[in-house]
């Protein structure tokens, strides 16, 4: 995939996170993690499949609260764990229509500091959709990571 052009509409998203750098990259690439906060809103994550390798591919299929099935696919353009994730990312029913996704995690004192970074999209419209559905799924991700990160302190 080519550099998304500077031009073209981004956003990005920060959040600190309860958890350990290697917890929150792993919530991107282990299947298992994945089904606990992928999609915007409460509906379920009904599959994902992940084959974490640079070329690689994965595929995630979920149903938002209103009913709609949704399939998001992609590649796996760079893998640096776990500091670094760069993705290609596609819908299946716009499969042409492709932007790249650059997650940076960086370690705080009490956790990890994430950030998405989601660059190429073909319009206003369609990065916004995407805002909107990156600050449910972060805030998602986030409650499940500092549950599960909260439990591990409670072991020790």
């Amino acid at each position: 995939m080519k550099a998304p052009s500077p031009s073209a509409p981004s956003l990005k998203h920060v959040r600190r996170i309860r958890a350990t750098p290697e917890a929150v990259f792993a919530a991107f690439v282990d299947p298992r993690e994945i089904v606990h906060w992928w999609g915007p809103d409460e509906g379920p994550t009904l599959s994902a499949e992940t084959d974490v390798r640079v070329g690689g591919r994965f595929r995630v299929v979920f149903r938002t609260m209103d009913g709609e099935l949704h399939e998001n696919m992609g590649e796996y353009l760079e893998i640096d764990p776990p500091r670094r994730l760069v993705m290609a990312w596609w819908w299946s029913t716009t499969p042409d229509l492709r932007s790249q996704v650059t997650v940076t995690i960086d370690p705080t004192d009490d956790g990890a500091q994430l950030t998405v970074l989601h660059e190429g999209f073909a319009d206003i419209e369609t990065r916004d959709s995407h805002d909107a559905g990156w600050a449910g799924a972060l805030d998602k991700m986030a409650t499940h990571l500092e549950s599960a990160h909260g439990e591990e302190e409670e072991k020790t």
